[in-house]
């Protein structure tokens, strides 16, 4: 059997006609950009993650960026990062000319508390924290320590859409809130988009002229903005996909919820799960450290895998400048190199889990070197 780590036409399959029905909508509107689908999924995004106000921008990145920079972060300002997320994460710090400082995860692959609190200095102005693969980080005390400090939280939500803590959603916590909906995301557009969520009505509105070359009207730039909009055609499929992404999510979970009552393997270590966290499963990551061979294994058996991720950014090519080097954050670099993504997408069959399931529990690694 092939199974694939995603496969994103069995979503639109299920919902063909609202997709189509939306596109169509788009193209026979004459209006591409800035429209009545914008704003409406501006509107419905906001809603339902209970802020104020949603900007929506063309990519996640975009979203982490435009964030930083909305708090006007620049040259000698630090802001913390997790030592073992995205790139994404630390390059919205460097391109607005701050540097990110690096901490490491806990055992839920989110920030640290702990070692958050070592690491602010008089010069940390931000902290940006990740909600991990799909679980909420521990906000209870990350936002204890922010405000001991009176330094503002920004979160990523990047892949988090719908996960709570305490019972409240991931990007309410912070001063902003990033989105992606890059394609694989648990509501994901049909290209790039991403949104911003925020309860400021000046960020709000500094976002949306940030976005639009600096302008609130038409050739009247009052801030140097960038051109980050989200276009009708993504707007209007977002919206086909928001309406169905709670059932969305309860299928990943019902998915992980298999995963985590059949697969015994001593060789193999489940995602540990927060009390008081919610779990969404944009990703489902077990660890081995036997990685390398084990996705090999699922490769000869047809299932596909990835690892997420195999550099942590502080051994990034692109930040040797900042001067990390091996051993500098052991945890981030021991998930790095035991990590690995399963098979976790909307309509996966019940044999196609069962059959990664068994697959599972059959790796012997001592076998296989035999």
């Amino acid at each position: 059997m092939k199974i694939d780590l995603s496969v994103l036409g069995r979503k639109f399959a299920r919902h063909r006609q609202e997709y189509e029905a939306a596109a169509l909508r788009v193209l026979r509107s004459g209006h591409y950009i800035l429209g009545d689908e914008g704003a409406a999924f501006e509107r419905e995004f906001a809603a339902y993650t209970g802020a104020r106000y949603a900007v929506g921008v063309n990519s996640g990145l975009d979203a982490l960026r435009l964030s930083v920079r909305t708090l006007r972060l620049g040259a000698g300002d630090e802001v913390i990062v997790p030592a073992n997320t995205y790139i994404a994460t630390a390059l919205a710090v460097t391109e607005n000319g701050a540097r990110p400082v690096f901490v490491e995860p806990d055992e839920y692959f989110n920030l640290s508390a702990e070692h958050l609190a070592a690491a602010i200095s008089p010069r940390t102005k931000a902290i940006l924290v990740v909600h991990l693969y799909g679980q909420a980080a521990d906000m209870a005390a990350i936002l204890e320590i922010a405000e001991a400090h009176g330094i503002p939280v920004l979160e990523d939500c990047a892949q988090s859409h719908g996960a709570h803590f305490g019972g409240r959603m991931t990007g309410r916590f912070g001063v902003m809130g990033c989105f992606s909906f890059y394609p694989t995301k648990n509501l994901g557009a049909f290209g790039d988009a991403g949104a911003v969520v925020t309860d400021s009505e000046e960020m709000a509105e500094t976002l949306r002229m940030m976005r639009n070359y600096g302008s609130k009207v038409k050739y009247q730039n009052e801030i140097a903005g960038v051109n980050s909009r989200l276009d009708e055609m993504q707007a209007a499929l977002l919206r086909v996909g928001l309406r169905h992404l709670a059932a969305d999510i309860e299928e990943r979970q019902r998915i992980a919820a298999a995963y985590r009552a059949h697969i015994v393997n001593p060789w193999l270590e489940l995602p540990k799960k927060r009390t008081a966290a919610e779990h969404t499963y944009h990703q489902f990551v077990v660890r081995s450290r036997h990685r390398d061979d084990f996705q090999q294994y699922l490769k000869e058996h047809g299932v596909t895998t990835l690892i997420h991720y195999p550099v942590p950014p502080h051994l990034a090519q692109c930040y040797r400048a900042l001067g990390g080097k091996a051993g500098d954050f052991p945890l981030a670099e021991k998930m790095a190199a035991e990590v690995l993504s399963l098979p976790m997408f909307n309509g996966m069959t019940q044999k196609e889990v069962q059959y990664v399931m068994d697959l599972c529990n059959d790796y012997q690694p001592d076998v296989r070197r035999a």
